[in-house]
């Protein structure tokens, strides 16, 4: 049966990019939550705009 892993020290040029990667960086934040505050306070806007024009 064959070794499916990789020995980074196998190849040179694996073992220096295995060696000088850097820590891998965070996923970015999802900016779902900031449009759906925006949409929010948008309609709250209009809804309060449309009260004062008919009150």
């Amino acid at each position: 049966m064959s070794d499916n892993s990789v020995d980074p020290s196998g190849n040179t040029e694996a073992f220096r990019a295995f060696t000088q990667s850097g820590p891998e960086e965070p996923a970015p934040a999802s900016k779902t939550p900031l449009i759906i505050a925006a949409v929010a306070v948008v309609v709250v806007l209009i809804a309060l705009i449309a009260w004062l024009a008919v009150g």
